[in-house]
């Protein structure tokens, strides 16, 4: 491999850590503390309530923790690939409560947004973050075992927490009212 097959590849792995990163880091914070046009982690809680979590107030600080804190582990490049993993747990939540039934494309509010975030974290997990990082600035390699054992707490967390849903009263449609 030649140098500039080297660089690119390390560029390209900083170009999606930078760009995925501050994007979720927005995102999470918008849920935590209202920026950037966000409701804040009260009216956050009260939306998870709404999708019927057991135990609202937790997975509310769990999803906008995972997109935050995540999001600047990714954009650093530090600890990988416990910040991806944070991404990937918050980003199946969203799909599977607020995105699955409203189809593919984000045009409608489908799965395409946060499916795109997701996979670009998880194959970032698998990369590594590049040279251009802190992971490779000060030599830290988490073990591999560790990157499972975390993926499987991250995401069993997720799917626990899915599964353990209860079922939201749907709004009663309202009868249509006609001009006389």
């Amino acid at each position: 491999m030649g140098f500039l097959y080297i660089c690119g590849v390390d560029l390209g792995l900083l170009l999606i850590r930078v760009v995925v990163g501050l994007l979720l880091v927005g995102h999470g914070t918008q849920k935590l503390f209202g920026w950037f046009g966000g409701s804040g982690i009260e009216k956050w809680a009260a939306g998870i309530t709404s999708r019927g979590f057991v135990l609202p107030v937790l997975w509310a600080w769990a999803g906008a923790l995972g997109e935050t804190v995540g999001g600047v582990l990714l954009f650093v490049g530090f600890l990988s690939p416990l910040g991806s993993l944070g991404i990937a747990g918050s980003m199946l939540v969203a799909m599977v409560t607020v995105h699955w039934s409203k189809g593919i494309w984000n045009s409608k509010g489908g799965i395409e947004f946060p499916l795109t975030n997701m996979v670009a974290a998880l194959a970032l997990a698998l990369t590594g973050p590049g040279v251009y990082s802190l992971d490779h600035l000060f030599g830290i390699s988490l073990p591999t075992w560790f990157g499972w054992l975390a993926a499987v707490v991250v995401l069993g967390g997720a799917t626990i927490g899915l599964l353990t849903r209860t079922p939201s009263a749907a709004p009663s449609p309202q009868p249509a009212t006609t001009a006389r």
